[in-house]
């Protein structure tokens, strides 16, 4: 089997994954998961389509994540695991779009506005 590649983002975090047949190795950045993901819910959102297919313990999973923070980081990663099964094999695709992990969240931070000390947030306002 070849190696089989896939994006995935969310917020500022972008994954590439690389999927091919294994013994359920998931390597992140050189690092083990549970090393550079070291809390528990980290590492269940990113077996999820795993869990999702029961594929857990057939695939080796590379992974390299860059950008954002740790959570955007897991849901980069689960968007990008789900993509490569569906490139594997299309038959995965309404399986992992019914539990959904085949959507991008498009939801972004707001720019600061000038004027203002955050994006909508506004100074104290005196009357007198």
């Amino acid at each position: 089997m070849e190696i089989i590649n896939a994006i995935g983002r969310r917020k500022a975090a972008v994954a590439r994954v690389y999927l091919r047949e294994g013994t359920g190795n998931i390597t992140i950045n050189e690092k083990e998961l549970k090393t550079y993901f070291p809390l528990e819910t980290l590492q269940y959102i990113v077996e999820q389509p795993l869990n999702e297919l029961e594929a857990t313990g057939r695939y080796d999973i590379k992974a390299n994540l860059d950008g954002g923070g740790i959570k955007g980081q897991a849901e980069a990663l689960r968007l990008a695991i789900s993509r490569a099964f569906v490139k594997l094999d299309e038959t995965n695709k309404p399986k992992l779009k019914a539990a959904g992990f085949m959507t991008r969240d498009p939801r972004e931070v707001e720019r600061k506005k000038p004027g203002r000390p955050k994006a909508r947030k506004r100074f104290q306002f005196s009357k007198r």
